[in-house]
């Protein structure tokens, strides 16, 4: 690649080479013509029948307890509004999603950090926080290959979790869209396994077929599901449920199962050269995360710098980044990078983490 080219360490994006564009426009006009009379009308707000019933079969529930949205963002958000007034404590791993955090703010909520282990986030902490009488009306959780830090939530710390939740009777909101990346190692109980009656659990097809597609659900107790259907379609009518339909064809005609084993050769020799990068170029000058699957890897200089000058030194080097600050709940961030891996080819990787060092190395 050119040395003089821009690299794009900022938004966790699948690449376009990733799209099944051509299948997508089979499972387009089979849809029109199968079910255009329910498609291209109003509808129900809990989502298209087809895939509302594959989603309730995958995760063995009945399906009043899924709603689809635009997105699993969108969802989040009715939540952060449906649950949270003014001034309520919602708990979120630190570092989290940015903009679930700009969600949570948006809705009130005073927006506690529990600082991130290995494992996923303190325990001890939490408990302490619980046992001096602080009430969480939500736990906002990513629990498998977090975004931004790549981190795995351990079995343990899945079932203190849910017990805590269940104890202390705050509702834990559980994103999971990397779920199915996983490149290395089995997987791990859902906390919506753990804590069905707890737990609305969240992710969506972004990751996996598009994300212009902008298809996410929710999968909770009925209740809650209920009243995220009424708050919807108060809000929107219906999501679109052309977009819906797509997605079910594709699924039953089993290109979704044989899509993410592409997903899956396509990224993991990405994740290996960031990895591989990181130890050539940042081994002793930073700390990073050896993540099993999803789309980031999350990187800790060891040196302390301004986050402003970070950024711009790197943009100087044709390199952008995106602020780590964004994805701290109170402060801190500076020296946090996160470093998305699956939109970049593993020469383009070797090239910014090269870069990326020398601009370390320049603030040192």
């Amino acid at each position: 690649m050119a040395a003089e080219s821009m690299i794009k360490l900022t938004r966790g994006v699948p690449p376009a080479e990733s799209f099944p564009a051509d299948k997508l426009a089979v499972c387009a006009a089979e849809v029109l013509a199968q079910h255009g009379d329910i498609i291209l009308q109003y509808g129900p707000s809990r989502g298209f029948p087809g895939l509302l019933a594959l989603i309730a079969q995958e995760t063995g529930v009945a399906e009043s307890q899924v709603i689809i949205g635009q997105g699993s963002l969108q969802l989040q958000d009715l939540c952060a509004r449906m649950f949270v007034e003014a001034g309520d404590v919602v708990y979120t791993e630190d570092p989290s999603y940015d903009r679930t955090l700009t969600v949570l703010r948006r809705a009130g909520a005073r927006v506690v950090g529990i600082p991130l282990d290995d494992d996923g986030p303190n325990i001890e902490m939490l408990q302490n926080r619980l046992q001096a009488g602080e009430r969480p009306v939500l736990f906002y959780i990513i629990p498998d290959f977090q975004n931004p830090s790549g981190t795995l939530l351990s079995l343990e710390k899945r079932q203190r979790i849910a017990a805590l939740a269940q104890q202390y009777g705050f509702w834990v909101i559980e994103d999971v869209p990397y779920r199915k990346l996983r490149y290395a190692g089995v997987d791990l109980p859902t906390l919506f396994e753990l804590a069905p009656d707890r737990v609305i659990q969240m992710s969506s097809f972004s990751k996996l077929i598009s994300p212009g597609l902008r298809v996410g659900f929710a999968v909770g107790p009925e209740p809650v599901i209920g009243q995220l259907a009424k708050m919807a379609e108060d809000t929107y009518i219906n999501p679109s449920y052309l977009n819906q339909a797509m997605v079910a064809e594709f699924a039953h005609r089993g290109w979704l199962d044989a899509q993410i084993e592409v997903l899956k050769q396509l990224y993991t020799p990405r994740l290996q050269a960031m990895l591989a990068a990181l130890e050539t170029y940042l081994s002793g000058r930073a700390d990073w995360r050896t993540p099993q699957g999803g789309f980031f890897v999350g990187m800790t200089l060891r040196a302390e710098v301004s986050a402003d000058d970070l950024l711009r030194r790197a943009r100087e080097a044709n390199l952008l980044l995106t602020d780590g600050r964004g994805f701290f709940t109170d402060g801190g961030g500076d020296c946090f990078v996160r470093l998305p891996f699956c939109a970049l080819t593993p020469a383009e990787i070797d090239v910014a983490i090269a870069r990326l060092a020398q601009v370390v190395d320049g603030l040192a």
